[in-house]
C-alpha cells in the first residue's frame, strides 16, 4: 500500500513550478508594457500618406467662394491650412473643427450650409491630422493651440464679428476646453465630445477586449508623458464645460456611438450650466448624427447660431472694440496646454 507520508517534493518539480511562474509574470507583464505601448503609439504616431490623399471634394465643388488660407497657432513654429469662406455682410464667423486624423474637407457639407445662412466660415485642420505627416499628434492637448490660432485668424479678418464654433469628436472636446478659456468663442456646438481622455481610452479597451482598460492604461498613461509629454488629466473637457455659462452650448451625439461612449454627452450635458441644450439621436454612430437626418441637423445648428449670434438682443459677451488677435481677447490659457509641437 503506499504510503503518502513517504512521499517528497521533487526538487525538479519546484525548480519547474518557480521558474514557469517567473517566466509567466515575465509574461504578463511583457503583454501589458506592450499594450500600453501600443495605446501611446495609436494615439500620437504621425499620419501616413495615401495615393489618395487629394482624391477628395473641395469647397470648388461645392461653389464656395473659399481662399486657402495658412496661419500659425498661438504657440508652436508650424503652419495650419484652412479654407476661409466669406460671407457678404455677415456679422457672424464660425469656427468649424474637424476632430482625431480628420480633414477639413470632411466638414465641408455642414459648412456650406452655416455659409448659405450668412456667416463667415474658417474651417481648418489640426496640424498633423490632415494631409500633414510626419508630425506627431496628440488627442487635444498640443491641437487647443491650433484652436486658438484659428479663432486669432477670423478675428483679424472680420475684428467686429461675433464668433461661434462647431467641433466634432476630438475637436468638439477641444472646443468645451478652448471656450472655457476664451469668452471670444460666444456661441459652442459640439458633436460626439468625449468627456475625459481616460474615458475614450476605456471604452474603446472595453468595447475590443470586453476587459477593463487598466492596468494598460494606467502604463500608458506614464508612457505618454514620455512620448508626448503630458497626461490624460490633462484632457479633460468635463472640467471646463461649467465655465462656458452664461455662453450657451447645444451637445450633439449619436446613442450607437462605437467610438466615445454616449454617456459621455449626457455626463457633459449634466456638468454644464445654463443655458445649455441635448440632442441625442438613438441610431447615430459616432459624428453621424448628420447622416442620419441631414436636414433636421442643419436645421437644429442654423437655428442655434441664427438665435444666439445673429440676435443682437441675445447677451454680448465680447466687446468687439477690444478684441484685436489674441494679446488683446484676454486669454487665459494654463501653461500645461501650451506645448511646442514635435
Amino acid at each position: 500500500m503506499l504510503q503518502l507520508h513517504n512521499l517528497k517534493p521533487s526538487h525538479l518539480s519546484l525548480k519547474r513550478i518557480l521558474f514557469g511562474g517567473l517566466s509567466g509574470g515575465i509574461g504578463i507583464i511583457g503583454i501589458v508594457f506592450a499594450g500600453a505601448i501600443y495605446v501611446v503609439e495609436s494615439l500620437t504616431r504621425p499620419k501616413k500618406p495615401t495615393p489618395f490623399d487629394n482624391y477628395t471634394f473641395s469647397p470648388y465643388e461645392l461653389g464656395l467662394p473659399a481662399e486657402a488660407v495658412v496661419f500659425p497657432p498661438l504657440q508652436g513654429d508650424h503652419k495650419i491650412s484652412g479654407w476661409y469662406i466669406p460671407c457678404p455682410g455677415a456679422t457672424t464667423t464660425i469656427l468649424v473643427c474637424p476632430g482625431f486624423r480628420s480633414r477639413m474637407a470632411e466638414t465641408l457639407g455642414i459648412a456650406a450650409h452655416l455659409w448659405k445662412a450668412g456667416h463667415n466660415i474658417l474651417v481648418f485642420e489640426y496640424f498633423g491630422h490632415g494631409i500633414e505627416v510626419g508630425t506627431p499628434v496628440t488627442l487635444g492637448y498640443r491641437e487647443i493651440n491650433d484652436l486658438f490660432g484659428a479663432l486669432a485668424y477670423a478675428k483679424e479678418r472680420a475684428p467686429q464679428n461675433r464668433v461661434g464654433a462647431l467641433g466634432y469628436s476630438m475637436g468638439a472636446s477641444i472646443a468645451i476646453m478652448a471656450c472655457a478659456r476664451n469668452t471670444a468663442i460666444e456661441a459652442l456646438v459640439v458633436d460626439s465630445a468625449f468627456a475625459t481622455h481616460l474615458g475614450v481610452i476605456d471604452y474603446n479597451f472595453r468595447r475590443a477586449f470586453h476587459l477593463p482598460s487598466a492596468p494598460i492604461a494606467w502604463i500608458a498613461d506614464y508612457l505618454l508623458w514620455w512620448r508626448a509629454g503630458y497626461r490624460f488629466h490633462q484632457v479633460e473637457p468635463i472640467r471646463d464645460i461649467a465655465r462656458i455659462s452664461p455662453r450657451p452650448i447645444l451637445i450633439i451625439h449619436g446613442g450607437k456611438d462605437s467610438v466615445v461612449d454616449p454617456k459621455d454627452a449626457t455626463l457633459l450635458y449634466a456638468t454644464a450650466q445654463e443655458p445649455k441644450e441635448l440632442w441625442l439621436l438613438p441610431n447615430a454612430d459616432h459624428c453621424g448624427a448628420y447622416f442620419e437626418d441631414r436636414r433636421a441637423y442643419v436645421k437644429k445648428v442654423t437655428d442655434f447660431f441664427d438665435l444666439h449670434l445673429k440676435n443682437e438682443g441675445h447677451l454680448r459677451l465680447v466687446d468687439p472694440a477690444s478684441s484685436e488677435l489674441l494679446e488683446s481677447t484676454g486669454l487665459e490659457v494654463p501653461s500645461d496646454h501650451l506645448s511646442e509641437a514635435s
